[in-house]
């Protein structure tokens, strides 16, 4: 039986982004006492997903009722919004609008309207004229206002929940890539690139981009792969064209959103991002290569399928992110005045898509468990705006996990 004092820590949190760094913030918040280590493979936090998105904070309109999604978005965009103004992290609480520019999408806009009325949200239905008295440049049959959606910098939130983790007598390990990992009756041990070793009662996965290798690594089966798609990105020359954030209307075939136009908490306006598969899990640009991760991708029978189901799509994307002739002409279906000289390119991001075998791209949280292990497999967008609600869930079932195995909380273990 392994004593207390044998563990480096009660719970090991894998992942240095916002997810992971929310689970390990709400550990130290719901159980003050529980040790809680934190081990990330570069050298700073949010490195990857939370630190290369479009820094919005989404309202919820998108996600169905009764999702995850929905419900981690509702509450979480408000407290992400509380969190940012109680630690003077730069944000904006600006509204956005959701453009129709063809007579097909009409009926998908109205199904946002009610759906944004079941989540009790802030919806205003806009003709040609009103689109135009927020959004003078852009052009649309119809559109819908929704107040609450915002933007914030959240790079600077996953530092701040890092240095409140510190704070709270947390260790956070940077340059720590985990290789090896060792379930045991008692709990696990892990070993990263440099000979670390890490003993601890309960492993949470939020490794992101490689969370389904970190299953895999733990021994168990997680039922999905990683495909990663590139989100490809341009900056706006002209930022006084856009005055906050302006969004298609989405294809429910897919859990791509579509190229957007969004006003930075800096005043900068962004476009995109398309949605092109990735040749690696970092791979930020098309030279960028790995053989084994391609090759893991491909052997992959859901990536066949979905290539299969969705080739149209993805030849679209693919397109537009060859030619910048045919990106701006997306970009001009919701802002006529754009050129070609007005997008300069910006940093890609890498969206972490969870596919099952049978080729489903996973549009919800995916969260799984196994014997001291927390697995988080499919954190999409709106993962950060949702951060501190989902961290707060993955606590919960760590911790539950923790005392299965016979642990008690510190306090409890002081008294006794």
């Amino acid at each position: 039986m392994m004593t207390h004092a044998a563990y480096d820590c009660d719970v090991l949190v894998i992942g240095g982004g916002i997810v992971g760094l929310s689970a390990a913030y709400a550990l130290t918040r719901t159980a003050p006492g529980t040790r809680v280590t934190v081990l990330e493979k570069e050298r700073a936090p949010a490195c990857h997903q939370t630190g290369r998105n479009s820094g919005v904070i989404h309202s919820g309109i998108y996600y169905p009722p009764g999702s995850l999604k929905a419900r981690y978005a509702l509450g979480g965009a408000a407290e992400m919004v509380d969190f940012c103004r109680e630690h003077s992290i730069a944000h904006a609480v600006t509204g956005k609008l959701i453009v129709a520019t063809d007579r097909a999408e009409l009926p998908r806009l109205h199904t946002l309207v009610q759906r944004g009325r079941e989540h009790g949200l802030p919806v205003r239905e806009l003709g040609p004229a009103q689109i135009a008295e927020y959004e003078p440049r852009v052009r649309g049959l119809a559109a819908i206002r929704v107040g609450t959606t915002g933007v914030c910098d959240f790079r600077a939130v996953a530092g701040r929940l890092a240095d409140e983790v510190r704070g709270a007598g947390g260790l956070i390990r940077f340059g720590a890539e985990v290789t090896a990992i060792d379930r045991r009756p008692w709990g696990v041990a892990v070993r990263t690139a440099d000979g670390l070793v890490v003993r601890a009662r309960v492993l949470v996965n939020c490794a992101g981009l490689h969370c389904d290798r970190v299953a895999r690594l733990a021994g168990d089966d997680p039922g999905m792969r990683i495909v990663p798609f590139r989100g490809e990105y341009y900056e706006l020359a002209r930022p006084e064209l856009v005055r906050g954030l302006v969004y298609p209307v989405p294809d429910p075939a897919f859990p791509f959103l579509g190229v957007h136009l969004t006003r930075g908490h800096d005043g900068s306006v962004h476009v995109g991002p398309n949605a092109v598969p990735a040749a690696a899990r970092e791979g930020y640009g098309w030279p960028v290569v790995r053989p084994r991760e391609l090759l893991s991708t491909l052997a992959w029978p859901g990536s066949w399928r979905i290539a299969r189901r969705h080739w149209r799509y993805g030849a679209g994307e693919v397109h537009r992110s060859l030619s910048k002739h045919a990106f701006t002409q997306a970009v001009r279906r919701l802002l006529p005045d754009v050129t070609e000289d007005d997008l300069r390119p910006s940093p890609a991001g890498v969206r972490a898509q969870a596919v099952l075998r049978d080729g489903t791209l996973v549009d919800d949280f995916l969260i799984r468990e196994a014997p001291h292990t927390v697995h988080v497999l499919n954190a999409p967008s709106p993962a950060a705006t949702a951060s501190l609600p989902i961290g707060r869930e993955v606590a919960r079932r760590a911790l539950l996990r923790a005392r299965s195995a016979g642990w008690k909380p510190p306090t409890l273990e002081a008294a006794g």
